[in-house]
């Protein structure tokens, strides 16, 4: 997904093989149970299926050194099946990058897929993590 600003994050599906072309260079797995081990960086956020992360100020961390090295690596961000943690991540991302709290969800779905961002606990995190700044 390309941000505003014009960097990349990828977005994908832990459950489907990586998708052809270059890996990343630093992932973020979004998963309930620690993720199988990959080639490249990555760090594990303890986030269950449908919900939020068990840390929110670990997510809100690792979230933004997501979006830090975006600048010039390749990054990635993965939940099992792409869409609603995914998505949510993404989102949050996009606040970082300067989208509007309220317009994130909507933008990802514009950009990433149609229905990313499952829960309205998911949607309403996107709206506070824009509104919580370090």
């Amino acid at each position: 997904m390309r941000l505003p600003s014009g960097r990349r994050v990828r977005g994908r599906a832990l459950r489907g093989a990586v998708p052809p072309g270059p890996l990343p260079d630093f992932a973020v797995h979004l998963v309930g149970r620690p993720p199988t081990p990959v080639g490249w960086e990555a760090r594990w956020l303890r986030w269950p299926d449908f919900w939020l992360p068990a840390d929110r100020a670990g997510a809100r961390a690792v979230l933004q050194e997501a979006w830090r090295r975006s600048a010039g690596e390749r990054v990635e961000v993965a939940c099992g099946g792409g869409r609603g943690r995914t998505g949510t991540a993404l989102a949050c991302i996009a606040v970082l990058d300067g989208v509007r709290p309220a317009d994130a969800v909507s933008y990802v779905r514009r950009h990433y897929h149609p229905r990313a961002v499952e829960t309205p606990w998911q949607r309403r995190y996107v709206e506070g993590f824009g509104r919580t700044r370090d």
